[in-house]
């Protein structure tokens, strides 16, 4: 019987490839199907603001959430924002029931692979 961290260790790479199933026809010069495919494969698409002093200039959010699966497990993106709204991170995390968001070490190419993945939405105001 697997333990836990095997699960949430299988879930993590079963996502990881189906995200790289997703963006790979995004190097296609027509991939207006692929962008949309993504855009229709998260469940929702979250942003929230950073703390800040009322004397301060608000300049939006500053992180994002992309939610792609719910229940047992779930599987979700996160990362920050930069100024522009575009995301400059992207970590993917897994859970399970009564355990918590984890994130396992990616390699580049995944680590790109999930950035142009996020980089499909819009997280400006």
């Amino acid at each position: 019987m697997k333990d836990e961290s095997d699960r949430l260790a299988d879930t993590f790479r079963t996502a990881l490839a189906a995200i790289q199933q997703l963006v790979a026809p995004l190097k296609d010069d027509d991939s207006g199907e692929a962008r949309e495919r993504i855009l229709e494969d998260a469940l929702s698409v979250e942003v929230r603001d950073p703390w800040y002093t009322p004397e301060e200039v608000h300049g939006g959010p500053c992180e994002y959430r992309l939610l792609l699966a719910t229940g047992g497990p779930a599987v979700r993106i996160i990362g920050r924002l930069d100024p522009f709204h575009e995301p400059e991170t992207a970590v993917l995390e897994v859970q399970d029931w009564f355990l918590p968001w984890t994130a396992f070490e990616t390699d580049q190419k995944n680590d790109e692979g999930l950035l142009a993945y996020a980089r499909c939405f819009w997280f400006g105001e």
